[in-house]
């Protein structure tokens, strides 16, 4: 068995795409040569490592044995390359960054930036996800760090305060409720929402408090960020729920009123996971401490 290391990136590309087209895109190679180092991969192990069909490609037993210690062949390689980078100065490095929607926008853009300035030779892969799929991510290694809403089941996973993320409705001011200190979601569950759009992690945490209730949220309209979600709320189209930073960060904030929720989950943290931190390449983990270098001190219990 004779795989190289270009070998192992190619089969994980593939894997992560679905189709060997997809893989051999992300690895800057041509189909037919992506396709033949497969068939050169199989014809050595002598078993097939991709079931083939219409739709794409699924890695058989073998090739999800191989996929698990290319993975970690990799992860070593870019750990190696990152602190052999301290002696020449020459070799870049590379994370992977899965967060959620509050995290990309709200708190990412400063602790990223200033660990980018920093470090000037590392590349960042940086996509947004809903936590759970996060979750699922990092402990599939598909990624070096995640972060995520704690209201997700991390377990197995190194996990630390990232930021706090709390909860607030928004009301224009001069609403009925401007006045409120805290206000329940029972009390406002009737109101017509601006919300985000479908299929927003963030909503649907919100929409399962309201099932709970027995109710389903009036959505007036759905839109893109948290932003737009102020300015509307600002023009008097609705109530909405966003994260505090995002309320605090508004254009329009002279023109709302944030109240806080009076219940538990709307009280969140954000978390910054990892499957095990000794294991991490060495500029993912630089990364991480910049994260976390102005964590709040956290009170979860």
């Amino acid at each position: 068995m004779r795989f190289d290391l270009t070998d192992l990136r190619l089969f994980v590309n593939i894997v992560d795409a679905g189709t060997i087209t997809g893989g051999a895109a992300q690895t800057h190679m041509t189909l037919a040569s992506a396709s033949q180092r497969v068939l050169g991969m199989e014809s050595d192990l002598g078993t097939p490592l991709l079931l083939r069909s219409r739709q794409g490609v699924q890695p058989t037993e073998a090739g999800h044995t191989l996929v698990h210690h290319a993975r970690l062949v990799l992860q070593q390689m870019e750990r190696l390359r990152g602190e052999l980078g301290e002696y020449g100065g020459g070799l870049q490095g590379h994370v992977r960054l899965l967060c959620n929607t509050s995290a990309m926008t709200e708190h990412l853009p400063e602790a990223l930036g200033a660990f980018l300035a920093q470090h000037p030779r590392v590349s960042v892969d940086l996509e947004e996800q809903g936590s759970t799929d996060i979750v699922d991510a990092v402990r599939a290694g598909l990624c070096d760090i995640g972060i995520v809403s704690d209201a997700v089941d991390v377990e197995g996973l190194q996990s630390f305060v990232f930021r706090r993320d709390d909860l607030v409705f928004i009301v224009p001011r001069g609403h009925a409720l401007a006045r409120r200190r805290r206000v329940a979601l029972a009390e406002v569950v009737d109101c017509r929402f601006v919300g985000l759009a479908e299929g927003s992690p963030l909503q649907e945490h919100v929409a399962l408090h309201a099932r709970r209730l027995g109710k389903r949220l009036n959505y007036r309209v759905r839109v893109r960020s948290f932003e737009a979600v102020c300015r509307m709320v600002e023009q008097g189209i609705g109530v909405g729920i966003v994260p505090q930073a995002a309320a605090d960060r508004s254009p329009s904030l002279m023109h709302l009123r944030r109240i806080p929720i009076a219940e538990a989950w709307a009280a969140r943290y954000l978390l910054a996971c990892v499957r095990e931190v000794e294991a991490l390449p060495l500029n993912a983990r630089r990364m991480l401490g910049q994260l976390l270098s102005k964590a709040p001190v956290s009170t979860r219990p």
